[in-house]
């Protein structure tokens, strides 16, 4: 092979391996995106855990919350991950299922009963927010 057929396929090979290292990078991305929540709005939820999973990559709340007509609806709320979450001071044990409960979550911009989690209030009036995930904004 001569000298430029041998350049060419190193610019060719290099050229496939950033190819993919731009794929994966741009999909990591995606998965982290945040254009789903309604940033500018909080909605608090008053009701009672149903679940709490303590899952990667993110953790999540099921909430029942009740509703206008005597009901009540249940929401999904993202949470951070573990890790960051237990360096805030969670453990998986920190909701349990019957814990009454005020979460406030950015909501869904579809309208789907669901949100990414700011803060909660547990029964005992502590408050345990994602400093890590979304800084808590003042309230006006």
């Amino acid at each position: 092979m001569s000298y430029y057929g041998s350049q060419t396929m190193k610019v060719l090979r290099l050229g496939c391996v950033a190819a993919i290292l731009l794929a994966a990078a741009s999909s990591a991305f995606a998965h982290h995106s945040g254009a789903m929540f309604e940033r500018d709005k909080q909605v608090e939820l008053m009701g009672t855990v149903v679940a709490f999973s303590w899952t990667n990559p993110h953790s999540w709340i099921e909430i029942e919350v009740p509703n206008a007509s005597g009901g009540s609806d249940k929401w999904g709320v993202e949470c951070n991950s573990p890790n960051n979450m237990a360096r805030q001071g969670w453990r998986s044990t920190t909701l349990k299922p019957g814990d009454q409960v005020t979460v406030t979550v950015h909501p869904l911009r579809s309208g789907e009963k669901g949100g990414r989690f700011i803060s909660v209030k547990l029964a005992d009036g502590t408050v345990m927010a994602d400093t890590v995930g979304y800084p808590v904004p003042a309230k006006p």
